[in-house]
Parts: C-alpha cells; sequence; structure tokens
C-alpha cells in the first residue's frame, strides 16, 4: 500500500486537530475528568453507540469519565490513526485501536469481568465542535467483533467476525466476503440475475 501524502489543513482546521488532541491528551495521558471536561462546552454529549454509555451534560459526564471511563482504560490501549476528514465544524477520526481486556471496562463492555484477551477493533469518532470547544463526540465500533475476540459470541454459529474486522481497514490483503462465502448453499450461483 502506498503512503499517503499528509493533508495541508488550514488554520481554522488546524485549531480544531490541536483542540482534539489536547483533548485526547487529557484522557489518556494525564487522565484527569476536570481537565478533559475543560475542553468542552457547557452542554456537551458524549455517546458510545454501541452500548449507548457517556453523558449528557457537564454533571453526567464528569460521573462518567471519573468513574466510568479513565479509570478504565487498560494500560496497553494503542491507537493508529488511518484517516481523519474535517470540515463545517466536524472532525472525523476512523481509528484502529487495541487494547488487552485486563480491567473492567463499564464504558465497552459493561458488567463483563476482565478476560485477559487481546482485541483489535476500527473506531470512527464523530466531533462536533463549538468554536474550540467540543460539543459533542460520537463513537461507534463493531461490538459484535469485540464479542468474538473476548469469547462472547461463537463466530461459528453467527455471521460475525473478529480482529481481523479491524485488521482489513489497514491491511488490504485480507480476502472480504468470507461470510458469504462460507454462507452460500452449495451450489447456488454466484449471478443473481440466475434467481
Amino acid at each position: 500500500m502506498s503512503e499517503m501524502k499528509a493533508p495541508e489543513w488550514t488554520a481554522h482546521e488546524q485549531a480544531l486537530i490541536d483542540a482534539w488532541d489536547e483533548h485526547l491528551r487529557r484522557e489518556f495521558d494525564v487522565p484527569s475528568a476536570d481537565a478533559t471536561i475543560a475542553t468542552m462546552v457547557e452542554t456537551p454529549r458524549v455517546n458510545h453507540v454501541p452500548v449507548m454509555s457517556g453523558g449528557e451534560g457537564r454533571t453526567e459526564l464528569y460521573e462518567f469519565y471519573a468513574r466510568h471511563f479513565l479509570p478504565q482504560i487498560p494500560p496497553d490501549t494503542k491507537m493508529v490513526l488511518v484517516s481523519r476528514t474535517i470540515g463545517q465544524g466536524r472532525l472525523v477520526d476512523e481509528l484502529f485501536s487495541s487494547f488487552t481486556h485486563t480491567i473492567a471496562m463499564d464504558w465497552m463492555l459493561p458488567g463483563v469481568a476482565p478476560t485477559g484477551k487481546r482485541v483489535e477493533i476500527a473506531l470512527v469518532v464523530i466531533v462536533q465542535f463549538d468554536g474550540q470547544k467540543l460539543a459533542h463526540e460520537h463513537l461507534y465500533w463493531d461490538q459484535a467483533s469485540v464479542l468474538v475476540q473476548i469469547g462472547l459470541l461463537d463466530p461459528e454459529k453467527l455471521p460475525v467476525v473478529g480482529a481481523d474486522s479491524a485488521r482489513s481497514v489497514r491491511d488490504r490483503s485480507l480476502p472480504l466476503n468470507r461470510l458469504i462465502t462460507h454462507a452460500r448453499p452449495t451450489g447456488a450461483g454466484s449471478d443473481p440475475r440466475a434467481r
């Protein structure tokens, strides 16, 4: 795969990137609920869409960050930027994330005891800004893929995949359509016009 040339951001776009980077630094490097909330508007919202965890407003979001998110980020968590789009006061990051499920993770796996399993996921984060402050974040990932990787879903019985789902975002050599091929009844043709 060829190297992509880094885009040249406008001053406004770079300001949004800097604001987002500072927010992430306060989440993952500091980590501090007070410092993280300070990067946000007066009525922020965070929604981890697959499990509907997060918070609405500073009070609820502070509680979420302080009790359920910041202290429950596995220490080996890594995130690699795959792509970034900026426009209309919004930043969209596509990320490859990995961690080992060594601690409780209420924000992603509520009620699931640590399994010690390695997890790799593709994440999409949509961040809306109001000026230089974060107004809301919507985070999306394939929860079925996570559940396969920690052993709670059987990919032999359901049309789901594990870590290959995330790996396929970065590795174009991974074959697509394996579930379709696996599910095709014997003798079924590949031409939909023949049906």
